[in-house]
C-alpha cells in the first residue's frame, strides 16, 4: 500500500478552516429591546367588593286617590303623567240612590217647616185667648210644646237633608297629595266601591330602593356612595335611609340620586353596592380586546416582544375598567392596544 503524502500547507489550511467553522457555530446572546408604547405592570390592589343588585326606582311615598262612596265613576279628569296638587278634584263618583235620598229629605224638611208654621200660628191664637182669660194655662202650655216640637222637627229634617247632600258631595275624588299621576286605569262608567283606588300619585322625592340580605346589609351606612345604572344612564347616589326592620331576611335602604329624571317610576335600576374589601387585578379597558367572545391581553416579554394571551374578566362599577380574574400574574407587563410595537 502506498502511503499518501499530505503537504504541510494543505494541513495548515484545513486546520484553519476547521477553527473558523467552530467559531462560527457558537451562539451569541440576544440583546433585549425596549418596548415602545404604553404599558402597565400588573399588581393586585385592595378594592371594595361591588355587588350588583336589581333595585327599583320609586318615591318615598305613594298616595292613593280612592273613592269615598260607592257608585259609578262618571268623570276622571287626569291621565298618567299629569301633575296634580293636594286637594284637587280628579274625578267624581255618582250614586243615584244618594241623590234620591237627598231629594226626599229636602221635601221632608219643607213639610216640617209647614207643620212648624202651623204650630206657631196656633200658639199665637192660644196666647191671645189666654190673655183674655178664655183659655186655661194647660192649653197654652200644650200649644207651646207643640210649636217647640215642630221647630225641632224642622231642624232635624234640615240636618238630615244636609247629611244626605254631603254624602252625595263625597262622590268627588280628591288628590291626597301633590305629585305626578302614575296610574289612572279605571275607565269612566265603571262601578267602584268605597275605598277603591282610582289613581296612584307619587309624593316626595324619587329614590332607588335596594334590598340586601341581612348579613351583607349590616355593612350599609348612611351617606355611603352607590353607583347606579339604568340602561346605560349612569348616576351616583348616596344612602339616605336604612329601614330598621328586616323583611323576609332582607334589609331595605333608599338611595337618593340625581340624573334619573327620565327614568320611569317602577323601572329596574342596577345598583352597585360595596359589601366588603378584597384584592383584585384591575386594568383599564384599553389593555383588553375582545374577539369572538374571548378577551385578550398583550404581555410584554423581557426581550421586548409581545405575546397575546386570553384572560377572564369581569365588569366593575367603573365603566372604563375591568377586573382580570385569571390569565395574568403579579409583575406581568401588559401593553395597550392600538399602539406601535
Amino acid at each position: 500500500m502506498l502511503r499518501s503524502k499530505i503537504s504541510p500547507l494543505v494541513l495548515v489550511l484545513a486546520l484553519s478552516g476547521a477553527g473558523l467553522s467552530a467559531c462560527g457555530s457558537s451562539d451569541t446572546p440576544e440583546q433585549a429591546v425596549a418596548f415602545k408604547g404604553e404599558t402597565l405592570t400588573v399588581a393586585p390592589k385592595v378594592i371594595t367588593d361591588m355587588k350588583p343588585l336589581a333595585a327599583t326606582l320609586t318615591t318615598r311615598q305613594m298616595s292613593e286617590a280612592t273613592a269615598r262612596v260607592s257608585g259609578i265613576l262618571t268623570a276622571l279628569k287626569v291621565r298618567e303623567g299629569d301633575v296634580v296638587t293636594q286637594g284637587q278634584i280628579i274625578g267624581f263618583v255618582q250614586d243615584q240612590k244618594l241623590n234620591l235620598q237627598t231629594g226626599a229629605y229636602d221635601q221632608a224638611a219643607v213639610a216640617a217647616e209647614a207643620q212648624a208654621s202651623l204650630a206657631r200660628a196656633a200658639l199665637g191664637r192660644t196666647q191671645t185667648l189666654f190673655n183674655k182669660g178664655i183659655y186655661a194655662q194647660a192649653k197654652l202650655d200644650q200649644d207651646k210644646a207643640a210649636a217647640a216640637a215642630a221647630d225641632a222637627n224642622v231642624r232635624a229634617a234640615r240636618a238630615q237633608a244636609a247629611a244626605s247632600g254631603e254624602g252625595a258631595r263625597q262622590g268627588a275624588i280628591l288628590s291626597p297629595g301633590s305629585g305626578r299621576v302614575i296610574h289612572a286605569t279605571v275607565p269612566v262608567g265603571s262601578v267602584v266601591m268605597a275605598g277603591q283606588s282610582v289613581a296612584t300619585i307619587t309624593a316626595g322625592n324619587r329614590v332607588v330602593r335596594i334590598e340586601l340580605p341581612e348579613g351583607q346589609g349590616r355593612t350599609l351606612s348612611i351617606g355611603q356612595s352607590i353607583t347606579l345604572d339604568s340602561n346605560g344612564t349612569r348616576a351616583t347616589g348616596t344612602i339616605t335611609e336604612i329601614y330598621p326592620s328586616v323583611t323576609a331576611g332582607q334589609i331595605v335602604a333608599d338611595v337618593t340620586a340625581a340624573g334619573l329624571d327620565d327614568v320611569a317610576i317602577g323601572q329596574t335600576v342596577v345598583a352597585y353596592v360595596g359589601v366588603g374589601q378584597r384584592k383584585a387585578v384591575i386594568v383599564p379597558k384599553r389593555f383588553i380586546v375582545t374577539r369572538y367572545g374571548l378577551d385578550y391581553v398583550r404581555i410584554v416579554q423581557k426581550t421586548g416582544s409581545v405575546l397575546e394571551t386570553t384572560v377572564q374578566t369581569a365588569p366593575t362599577a367603573d365603566p372604563d375598567e375591568v377586573e382580570v380574574l385569571g390569565g395574568l400574574a403579579a409583575g406581568d407587563r401588559v401593553a395597550a392596544y392600538g399602539i406601535a410595537k
